[in-house]
């Protein structure tokens, strides 16, 4: 891993980790022109590219699929957009950023307010062991790990296979799993937010087949969307399943020190990181989750310090596959024949 060594340390900085927010709150007002401009750009180009996939449909479906990837990219962009509304980053008035959410995660057959709460506890516990299992992936420890039965660590091995963590896993997520509220069974508001998404996506769905057709819908939008959800959760994955990432037992783990070292620093090239909405740029992002993603990069140019640290590049961050366990006495995320070996 290209990390800096200098930065890599908790004290390198001349500022700490705590005081980084105040440091970054100039930063943390949305210009909300931008940010009309930024949502109508996108969704106007996730239109345009659904569209030509559909043209492209009766004279070759190899064409009409090459279309569907910038369309999967523009997809992951809205999604972004949204994850900005949720944390209140995009707009200065909550209803907007809330509606806005709202009519996005219809589209991305995510429940904006079930979404929205299981990400604000991610934020909250982002590695903290004690608090593991809510908006993160699974992650066992060394210890944990072997303390399985056989069958359970053939499950565990099975879900952190690459087939399954950015195939079926994906796919199972927004088809399936966001359809309920997950973890929020009790609550109303996070029922109607699931159901509320729910019947949007069968209107919509329902309407879409009236004016495409049945066939060119789905062999156009389920693409779309299959690899949008494998490329966010690829991201998600990155951004903190890394070697040099941060994890820490409840009594030794400090907010905004695990933001600032259990995330990444993912250096994407320029095309990627505009698709991606500069979400690469995660370490900040947990630090001052209020600034809007098209502030991130002035951070990096004013503070460069920051732009080295836990810094991860495309071809390093393909090494993070596998990486699979954290090893407490290394202080690594390790892979299972690195945890063999050590045994």
């Amino acid at each position: 891993m290209n990390y800096a060594p200098h930065l890599s340390e908790p004290d390198a900085s001349p500022i700490s980790a705590q005081d980084w927010p105040k440091v970054l709150a100039p930063y943390r007002q949305p210009d909300e022109k931008r940010s009309v401009i930024e949502l109508a750009v996108t969704a106007a180009l996730f239109a345009a590219s659904w569209i030509a996939a559909w043209l492209a449909f009766s004279v070759s479906y190899w064409l009409a699929l090459a279309l569907c990837v910038p369309a999967a990219g523009f997809m992951v962009r809205l999604f972004m957009i949204q994850h900005d509304c949720g944390h209140g980053a995009f707009f200065k008035r909550r209803t907007v950023n809330d509606w806005v959410g709202r009519v996005i995660g219809a589209l991305l057959m995510t429940p904006y307010h079930v979404w929205r709460s299981g990400h604000a506890i991610h934020h909250a516990t982002s590695g903290n062991l004690a608090e593991r299992g809510m908006g993160d992936v699974d992650t066992l420890t060394v210890r944990e790990y072997r303390a399985l039965s056989r069958f359970r660590r053939l499950a565990y091995r099975l879900y952190r296979h690459p087939v399954v963590m950015f195939g079926i896993g994906p796919a199972y997520l927004f088809l399936l799993r966001h359809r309920l509220p997950f973890g929020f069974m009790g609550a109303w508001r996070y029922w109607i937010s699931a159901m509320g998404t729910n019947v949007a996506i069968v209107v919509s769905f329902a309407l879409m087949i009236y004016l495409v057709g049945a066939a060119p819908f789905l062999l156009i939008h389920l693409p779309i969307v299959l690899m949008a959800a494998s490329i966010g959760v690829w991201l998600f994955y990155v951004q903190h399943q890394f070697e040099d990432t941060f994890w820490a037992e409840d009594d030794s783990w400090q907010f905004h020190h695990a933001a600032l070292h259990g995330s990444s620093h993912y250096d994407l090239p320029g095309v990627l990181r505009w698709f991606t909405a500069n979400i690469g740029v995660h370490h900040i992002h947990h630090l001052s989750s209020r600034i809007p993603y098209y502030r991130l990069p002035q951070v990096l140019r004013d503070f460069p310090e920051l732009s080295q640290l836990r810094r991860l590049t495309l071809k390093e961050s393909l090494s993070c596959i596998g990486l699979h366990l954290w090893d407490e006495s290394s202080q690594k995320l390790v892979s299972f024949r690195a945890a063999r070996a050590s045994a």
